[in-house]
């Protein structure tokens, strides 16, 4: 009985030793899958940060180019409303002269 009851004991411990190995090789394999996921998931995101960060340059650019168009506008507005502006608007556009200056036309 006792080389029985040796024998049922060594089945067991194989059985569970079978069942513990393919227990880990499941276990690895899930890992080893989660980490691909998560490896594809970092170069899908790194691609991504590069394109947000080329928007965000552009973006930047576009900024500074409206600043610009801005800082523009304003000195015209600025030039507009000098005299200077009008007497020249009042020539071009009128044919105004001053009282002490003298006209050549081409003929």
């Amino acid at each position: 009985m006792n080389r029985k009851n040796r024998r049922r004991r060594s089945v067991r411990q194989k059985r569970r030793a079978s069942q513990h190995r393919r227990s880990m090789l499941a276990v690895s394999a899930v890992i080893i899958l989660l980490a691909a996921v998560v490896s594809a998931n970092g170069i899908t995101l790194r691609a991504k940060d590069e394109e947000y960060c080329e928007q965000i340059e552009e973006l930047e650019q576009r900024i500074e180019e409206e600043e610009q168009r801005t800082a523009e506008i304003d000195d015209l507005e600025k030039y507009i409303n000098t005299d200077e502006y009008v007497e020249e608007l009042a020539k071009e556009k009128l044919g105004l002269v001053n009282e002490n200056e003298i006209i050549f036309k081409a003929e």
